[in-house]
């Protein structure tokens, strides 16, 4: 039987994870290029199956809403590894590192000092417009003035290679377990890989978070430690349940908690026991019912007034969300300039902002050439690419704008890198990105590598799973 060929793969005009502009391997990814080019085609087809049963018997899902109904569905991995040397990966921790520290500090100011306004780096109308800023959330000073204890920031590569952020996610990141869930599968069906090269581990997130968690407890000896998760009917359950049991730390849901002289009770079979720090997974709105969403089912009334008073941690912090903005993320290179007088060690993408009338006037004009975004939804939704829209989908587009332009940033079309992928059991290119994830307490932490996620439409450059997108493990490798 036949077996898998390099030989018609080619990179396309954007920047390719495995060739060089002149079609040529590029060094890290020679070995396993040269291992895959030795299975053939049937071994590659048992080798995807092992991996799918690997998958189903571990359990590891998503959950996709169609029609208002839940529907699960098992994780998409494609076996083909994404790269990076662990030399140019240094040079984005460090850029990580000094992002989120920059992003810290910059929401622990908009809830306290407000220097920012007052120096006139950013104006205060954008922030206070913004969806996710919370008046309830000033004067709040949490431990170590750290906010978002977990950032994911999505990053990819231009045409030269060179990491970009283009979001930062701060309120709920998701998506870590199936980082850690890819390495396991691979590790099952690739062992002789991981035995003859040093691939930089991932395993230790779990660990990373649960030190973070106890960081932030003012109970040092003893702390007790939860994961609020909005139930089994969310999206990211799975996701939820697996942390909880990695880190040996109670699930909760809202019904298993509640606040008594301001201090947050867990209900178990033997009394309460008092929480002390809790990774939420729930929105803002939808924590305390005496605070923000009346009607919210799924938070815990009074928990909002013990975190003020310095009784619980909450991770992420209520209000953090306020930098989780794409009109906000504009900004943030002048945000490390001005709170840690640095340069920013890793770039991000150009931001039209449409609240703007220059931006604004641009934008309108240029439509048809940029990517359109709703400043603060997530998950690839409302998102307009203008070289593929129709004139009738550009026009409504335009109205919305107009409408509410403090509501709409746009940014340049970039051609996400791509990476082999199997399809139809052939490589072929598909547009990825990458998520790390940022752990801030005590300390910070940043994952080696990420989720790599990757958009299996071709041509698509929409990545995200809910929206037909399969992911990669990415290893970590010395050049």
């Amino acid at each position: 039987m036949p077996k898998i060929s390099w030989d018609n793969y080619k990179a396309n005009n954007v920047f390719d994870e495995y060739l060089t502009s002149k079609n040529k391997l590029r060094p890290e990814t020679k070995n396993i290029s040269n291992f895959i080019a030795k299975y053939s085609k049937q071994k590659l087809l048992t080798t995807i199956k092992s991996s799918e049963n690997a998958i189903s018997q571990r359990g590891i899902t998503f959950r996709v809403y169609s029609e208002n109904k839940p529907a699960d569905h098992y994780w998409p991995l494609d076996i083909i590894p994404r790269i990076i040397t662990k030399k140019n990966w240094s040079k984005v921790s460090k850029g990580l590192i000094q992002r989120v520290k920059a992003l810290n500090l910059f929401i622990h100011d908009v809830y306290n000092e407000q220097r920012i306004f007052k120096e006139k780096i950013i104006p205060k109308k954008v922030v206070f417009d913004s969806g996710n800023f919370r008046k309830e959330c000033v004067g709040v000073k949490p431990p170590f003035k750290v906010w978002a204890n977990i950032c994911g920031s999505d990053l990819i590569r231009d045409i030269d290679g060179n990491f970009l952020v283009l979001e930062d996610n701060l309120r709920v990141p998701s998506g870590v377990s199936y980082m850690l869930e890819n390495r396991m599968v691979m590790k099952s069906v690739f062992p002789e890989i991981f035995a003859k090269h040093k691939i930089s581990p991932v395993d230790e997130y779990c660990s990373k978070l649960y030190s973070c968690m106890r960081s932030l407890s003012k109970n040092k000896n003893d702390p007790k430690l939860a994961i609020l998760t909005p139930g089994i009917y969310n999206s990211a359950y799975f996701e939820h349940a697996y942390l909880a049991q990695q880190m040996g730390v109670e699930l909760v849901e809202g019904s298993d908690l509640f606040v008594e002289k301001d201090k947050v009770f867990m209900k178990t079979v033997g009394g309460k026991e008092q929480l002390h720090s809790l990774y939420r997974r729930i929105d803002d709105l939808f924590l305390d019912p005496k605070v923000f969403d009346k009607k919210s089912m799924i938070g815990v009334p009074g928990i909002f007034k013990a975190w003020k008073k310095g009784n619980i941690s909450i991770l992420n912090a209520p209000g953090s969300g306020v930098a989780d903005d794409k009109a906000v993320y504009s900004y943030v290179p002048k945000m490390i300039k001005f709170y840690l007088n640095e340069e920013p060690l890793i770039e991000q993408v150009e931001t039209f902002l449409c609240h703007n009338k220059k931006h604004r006037d641009y934008v309108i004009e240029n439509i048809s050439k940029l990517v359109v975004k709703p400043a603060n939804e997530s998950g690839g939704y409302g998102i307009l690419m203008g070289p593929k829209a129709s004139k009738k989908e550009l026009s409504e587009y335009i109205k919305k704008i107009k409408k509410n332009p403090r509501n709409y940033v746009a940014q340049p079309l970039i051609n996400l890198s791509t990476s082999p992928t199997l399809i139809n059991n052939q490589l072929d290119p598909r547009h990825i990105d990458l998520r790390p994830f940022i752990l801030s307490g005590s300390n910070h932490y940043v994952t080696q590598g990420g989720l790599t996620r990757v958009a299996l439409k071709k041509g698509s450059m929409i990545v995200n799973s809910s929206q037909g997108g399969g992911s990669k493990d990415t290893w970590i490798i010395d050049s």
